[in-house]
């Protein structure tokens, strides 16, 4: 077996814990990877644990105990958080995005990896202390920022579809009353793509009233699901009635005129959000 230097070691300790956010990695693996001793395996811990929390990166957690190990927890600092939030804001101010019905264009934003990878960290970081077990949003354009989210917290996808695809086997369906519009609409979940008494993080792209979140949760409840949160890039303007209440998003859109071609977005209620969880 290769001797690895520790130069080898702390790069591909790294790799490998970013790679596995929050799971708990026995030493007793690091010390079989790299054929060190565990004392060396903890003197690069405390290292990559340093500049973790230096640049920003998370933070990793030791578990002690004959079952413990340690756990990389992706976080995003309230700096590099509050100038994140304020790009996607100019971004969403492109007067050449604005939609019928007040919607916006936003498969630029949300077909950008990188970009959609820091957006990721964010809601990870926000949701960090929750355990959660998946995270769901409904087809199409919520899915990049729900799988986003989910290679932070390392727990499955489950999509909501609105209409049955025989591909996916048996699925549990349920109407629910569209938010804006005020329409029955049907969504439905694969029963195989959730446990039953699992605890789930919403989200999706855009918000208006919430219809379609409320639905979301409604559906959860024919599997004996927990609502963890409820997580939305973009939140409408104000609305007469929201149906749903607490939930966490990145920026808001304060005023929309199609007339004069203007949009003006704001900070949503994240970094408040991002304030209490530290």
């Amino acid at each position: 077996m290769k001797k690895w230097k520790r130069s080898g070691r702390l790069v591909d300790m790294t790799h490998f814990l970013k790679e596995h956010p929050h799971q708990l990695v026995s030493l007793s693996y690091f010390s079989d990877r790299y054929d060190s001793a565990k004392s060396s395996i903890s003197e690069d811990l405390t290292i990559v644990k340093e500049v973790f929390e230096e640049q920003g990166i998370g933070s990793l957690l030791t578990v002690a105990g004959a079952s413990g190990g340690v756990k990389y927890i992706p976080k995003i600092q309230g700096a590099e958080a509050a100038e994140l939030v304020q790009n996607i804001c100019e971004k969403l101010e492109d007067k050449e995005r604005l939609l019928p019905g007040g919607y916006l264009y936003m498969m630029d934003i949300l077909g950008k990896p990188q970009l959609m990878k820091e957006i990721g960290r964010l809601f990870a970081t926000v949701f960090a202390g929750q355990k959660i077990d998946s995270v769901m949003t409904v087809a199409m354009k919520g899915i990049p920022l729900a799988y986003a989210i989910a290679s932070h917290l390392n727990v499955p996808v489950s999509v909501v579809r609105r209409d049955h695809r025989v591909t996916e086997g048996s699925m549990v369906s349920i109407n629910y009353v569209s938010g804006s519009a005020k329409r029955i609409q049907t969504m439905s979940l694969a029963r195989r793509s959730l446990q039953e008494g699992a605890r789930v993080l919403i989200v999706d792209d855009f918000m208006k009233a919430g219809g379609t979140a409320r639905g979301m949760m409604d559906l959860l409840s024919e599997f004996k699901a927990e609502v963890v949160g409820i997580g939305v890039l973009v939140e409408a303007e104000d609305v007469e009635e929201r149906l749903v209440d607490d939930y966490v998003s990145i920026a808001r859109l304060a005023d929309v005129n199609n007339q004069q071609k203007q949009v003006k977005a704001e900070p949503g209620n994240i970094m408040n959000k991002l304030k209490m969880e530290e």
